[in-house]
């Protein structure tokens, strides 16, 4: 069976129970109650476990089309473990949409759920994006997370219909350009693959925001991920790119490493002298820059080339102790 194959296979037809609640049949996972014009209406998103989006999707509808993440190796994530990969099944997204049509008329962008729902066959976005055009007419733009293994899955073809169809953006977890840190992290796929299906990506139209992860190459190959990691993003010339700091999870291959000493994270300081170094190898033509996430020691929302020497100074600035850092305690998620 091949890579598509599998994942065509892979079906979810059922919600899934709430362990506390295991005993009532009618709790249901993601079931919501809502109160609008005075009515209780029952029959919310059919949601399943934790759902995640980016920052900037907060107003948007949540469509959850798939569970989970088809990779699920990256041994710093603990995103998806409540879940295992699957596409759900059509009736569920039917009753999501309808819901939408009623009840979420000022919202004119969808972001659609799990952790890389662009995997999806196309004959499943073809459905969506078709139903989406059918039921919820005023919806401008559709968003996604994707990774390299679902870009790879698309031809050049397929990249552009699916743009002409509305979806508009993915949002890539490239965490690092860096072929050792990559392959330590079980991320799959080298920095060359990255930087060709990304680019494949791109000249469907369809607009790329990375994420990066700070602290990802340990100390010793901290300056080389960030090296690395800028000249990746230099070849793809994305959109924008998002930087977060590494915190280790509790549960996680890495979280359990960084418990036994055995991976050893920058301080403040070397979490800033990396993203300097990261700034320094990032050449974008026209894109965002950003390290606002909570995660992160200094904020920093810029757009390149106008604004990149700037930062490095700001950055500078930091590392001599003339601009505060983030505690600690402020960190987080």
């Amino acid at each position: 069976m091949n890579q598509l194959k599998k994942i065509s296979a892979l079906r979810f037809d059922g919600l899934v129970k709430n362990q506390k609640h295991a005993d009532n049949p009618n709790y249901i996972t993601g079931s919501k109650l809502f109160i609008m014009n005075h009515n209780l209406v029952t029959n919310g998103f059919n949601h399943v476990g934790n759902c995640i989006r980016p920052p900037s999707e907060f107003n948007s509808i949540l469509l959850q089309a798939t569970l989970g993440c088809s990779h699920s190796k990256c041994t710093f994530c603990g995103a998806y473990k409540d879940k295992k990969f699957a596409i759900k099944d059509r009736k569920y997204l039917e009753q999501d949409l309808d819901f939408a049509s009623r009840y979420c008329r000022h919202q004119d962008r969808i972001f659609v759920m799990d952790g890389d729902a662009f995997v999806m066959p196309m004959k499943d976005w073809q459905w969506l994006l078709e139903q989406i055009h059918e039921k919820l007419p005023w919806v401008k733009r559709v968003t996604c997370y994707a990774n390299l293994k679902s870009i790879k899955l698309k031809t050049d073809e397929e990249l552009a219909y699916l743009h002409q169809m509305g979806l508009k953006a993915v949002f890539l977890g490239l965490e690092s350009g860096h072929s050792q840190v990559r392959k330590d992290t079980k991320k799959g796929g080298t920095p060359e693959e990255l930087i060709y299906h990304c680019q494949r990506l791109r000249r469907s139209g369809i607009r790329l925001v990375t994420i990066v992860l700070l602290g990802l190459g340990q100390i010793d190959l901290s300056l080389e991920h960030a090296r690395d990691t800028g000249k990746a993003l230099t070849a793809i010339d994305p959109e924008a790119v998002s930087a977060l700091s590494l915190i280790p999870l509790p549960d996680t291959p890495l979280g359990d490493a960084f418990e036994r000493g055995e991976f050893k994270i920058p301080d403040a300081l070397g979490m800033i002298a990396e993203l300097k170094e990261l700034v320094k190898h990032t050449e974008l033509s026209r894109g965002a820059f950003r390290s606002v996430h909570a995660s992160n020691y200094l904020s920093i929302d810029a757009r390149f080339p106008q604004d990149k020497t700037a930062v490095l100074q700001s950055l500078d600035q930091a590392l001599s102790g003339n601009i505060k850092l983030k505690p600690e305690w402020m960190r987080g998620l």
